[in-house]
């Protein structure tokens, strides 16, 4: 059966021999498509690269729902912040109750982070707020507050006051890549 099919299939072939764009016109032809992006991963170069790549993969997934949780509220209260209607007093309290809800929901999770993820956690909120996270602190709490955790930062090797740079955290932006939270708009005008 199968001989059968490959004769009639290779008969018809040759007897419509020239059914090709190019034979019914001097122009050649040329279809233009938009594929969809393709991340191309680069192979390592030993187990240790790629122990530490999948290592800073499951940390960000750890603090990924802290770090959306931050940032929704840091929306939520510039939104509140540029409401003329909403007086200091009321914003201060708002900025009070949101806190004492944060507190409850995720201090002890919070506190049961690593430095190393505590340090991811302080440079996704930049990432996605395009913010240092002591203007943040300075701006929500007040500059004092702020002081406060950029001296305990410092103490352990971290920077609040330091702005989030794709360019310099290569891998950190391959992860996020991968996991569907690109690059915000934000750093297309920067």
């Amino acid at each position: 059966m199968k001989r059968l099919i490959v004769l009639i299939m290779s008969v018809l072939g040759f007897s419509y021999g020239d059914l090709y764009a190019q034979s019914s016109s001097p122009v050649d032809t040329l279809y233009a498509g938009q594929l969809q992006e393709v991340s191309i991963k680069s192979r390592w170069t030993n187990d240790t690269e790629r122990y530490h790549y999948n290592q800073k993969k499951f940390y960000v997934k750890t603090v990924l729902p802290y770090v959306n949780a931050a940032t929704a509220l840091f929306k939520e209260i510039n939104a509140k912040e540029e409401d003329p209607a909403v007086s200091r007093h009321e914003l201060k309290k708002f900025i009070a109750e949101k806190q004492s809800e944060m507190k409850n929901q995720f201090e002890d999770k919070v506190k049961s982070l690593n430095v190393t993820q505590g340090a991811l956690l302080v440079k996704l909120i930049a990432r996605q707020t395009n913010l240092n996270i002591y203007k943040i602190v300075g701006d929500v709490k007040n500059p004092l507050t702020a002081v406060k955790w950029q001296s305990w930062a410092l103490v352990n090797g971290m920077n609040l006051n330091r702005k989030y740079h794709p360019e310099e955290e290569v891998d950190l932006e391959n992860i996020m890549y991968e996991l569907g939270y690109p690059l915000p708009q934000s750093y297309a005008t920067n």
